[in-house]
């Protein structure tokens, strides 16, 4: 065997903490009972987390925090009776409510800290309430619904002085780091190109709005359900799994699974908010056009694609989203038999020197061809985090404010969502009519053109520069009794 090469940057760990807020290595909460006695946790040194959201993801959330032993579930909120059942035997001592604005009211004295595992339409509003409150927020991927949400909760968690973190674990994996420190080898050279995909949705999507009125389950508060989204008759299409696909409740796959698959480009690479994006799409459903009902039901399947300048100015990284089984071409140095990603999909760096590839959550950082991997070490250079992910934010709230940094804080995850959703922004306004565009046919139809736009992006102002259509899609108007701020 060749004799491995050590590579080792020393501003590698540097520059990944500044753009991705990991915290400082060895750092530690030493809770009282350290001093005081094995097996004692003092009340004072416990945080007091209330979940809304008590079933489903939301339970396994508060589980994870619970680990800790510095950690109390004092309450909890759940719409539906039937998925908090698990979570009241668990906690049997915690509060229960229905309505996360009457918990936060009521409990606002007894509750440090909230985690927020609801539909993605729900997550900006219980999220800024908390954290107008000063409690710290833990908040599930993807961080918010629309665009000019993501906006203001990284904004809020600023003005409001509370630690804050996304729930895409892979943030905190080692997987990401290594990946980080291979790159900064300089072994693949620039990044010029960028692939990343995913078998979601596993749910149906390129459906027809549901016109029949179902039996509303015992133990469901629809109204409460549907929170800031606009009432409608309940369906059972739309629970209890099947709403990431709707796209007033969800953001599909690219909502779903991008936090996760494309961690480790925005958190490594020089990039920010992609200048211009275009998308295309499967619409058709059985010989109807399905989608055209959009924006009310996501495509069975897309492609997205998105241009980012680099921060240093020196040219684009061209990044592309594919999903609903869409895959990549394999790279020539990937034998037939050799696995591209892993089930859940993956990530594929293209460079002017070489390619590096990765599973879901960047997991398993490896070059291409194999057996690259097998001449060299990479050094570690870049912190980890062994608590893992929930754990890292329960000892940021309890050092407090500005004394700790998590994996995914919201100065990173908001940006890092407002990348995503303008991916879903091209798929909501693929079907919108271009009135600059008359007299042109699509498919053979009407005299106006819908579809594929490559749109421009003004990033500070949030706003589509060449297609004012596509704008309604940035922000969302609540339903009356919901808002931020």
């Amino acid at each position: 065997m060749p004799k491995k090469t050590s590579f080792l940057k020393n501003e590698s760990r540097r520059s990944f903490v500044k753009k991705s807020s990991i915290a400082a290595a060895g750092f530690m909460i030493v809770p009282r009972h350290v001093l005081g006695g094995q097996g004692y946790v003092a009340p004072s040194d416990k945080l007091n987390i209330a979940g809304i959201g008590a079933g489903g993801k939301g339970r396994s959330d508060m589980s994870s925090f619970a680990e800790s032993p510095n950690v109390n579930i004092v309450s909890m909120c759940d719409v539906d009776d039937r998925q908090a059942v698990d979570s009241r035997k668990a906690y049997p001592k915690a509060s229960y409510y229905h309505d996360f604005r009457e918990m936060l009211e009521k409990e606002g004295n007894n509750i440090d800290a909230v985690s927020v595992s609801t539909p993605d339409h729900n997550h900006a509003v219980a999220a800024y309430q908390a954290m107008a409150m000063g409690k710290h927020v833990y908040v599930q991927k993807p961080l918010t619904h629309d665009i000019w949400e993501a906006r203001m909760l990284t904004e809020a968690a600023k003005e409001f002085k509370v630690v804050t973190q996304m729930g895409n674990q892979g943030g905190s994996g080692d997987g990401v780091r290594k990946m980080k420190e291979i790159y900064d080898t300089g072994i693949i050279g620039e990044v010029h190109t960028v692939k990343c995909w995913t078998n979601r949705a596993i749910w149906p999507q390129a459906l027809q709005t549901p016109t029949k009125k179902d039996k509303i389950p015992k133990g469901l508060n629809w109204d409460l359900w549907l929170g800031t989204a606009e009432m409608r008759d309940y369906n059972n299409a739309y629970l209890p799994f099947d709403w990431r696909g709707w796209s007033d409740f969800g953001t599909g796959a690219l909502g779903d699974m991008a936090c996760h698959i494309m961690d480790p480009v925005y958190r490594i690479l020089p990039i920010l908010y992609p200048e211009t994006f275009e998308c295309s799409i499967s619409d058709s459903f059985s010989g109807n056009f399905a989608y055209r009902d959009y924006p009310k039901s996501f495509p069975s399947s897309s492609k997205i694609h998105l241009s980012y300048p680099k921060t240093d100015g020196s040219g684009n990284i061209k990044v592309t989203w594919m999903d609903g089984g869409l895959l990549p071409e394999r790279p020539e140095e990937l034998g037939d038999d050799e696995a591209l990603g892993n089930w859940d999909g993956g990530v594929l760096f293209i460079g002017d020197k070489g390619k590096l590839l990765a599973d879901c959550y960047g997991a398993n950082p490896r070059l291409l061809p194999l057996s690259l991997n097998e001449q060299f070490e990479v050094e570690e250079t870049i912190a980890r985090v062994p608590e893992g992910h929930y754990l890292q934010w329960v000892n940021a709230c309890i050092a407090g404010y500005g004394n700790a940094e998590t994996s995914s804080s919201f100065d990173y995850a908001g940006p890092f969502t407002e990348s995503i959703l303008i991916g879903n922004l091209a798929l909501k306004a693929y079907f919108e009519i271009d009135p600059a565009a008359e007299n042109k046919s699509f498919w053979g139809g009407g005299k106006q053109y819908y579809g594929r736009k490559r749109l421009q992006w003004d990033a500070e102002n949030m706003k589509v520069t060449n297609f004012d259509a596509a704008n309604k899609y940035v922000k969302r108007t609540y339903r009356d009794g919901y808002s931020l701020g």
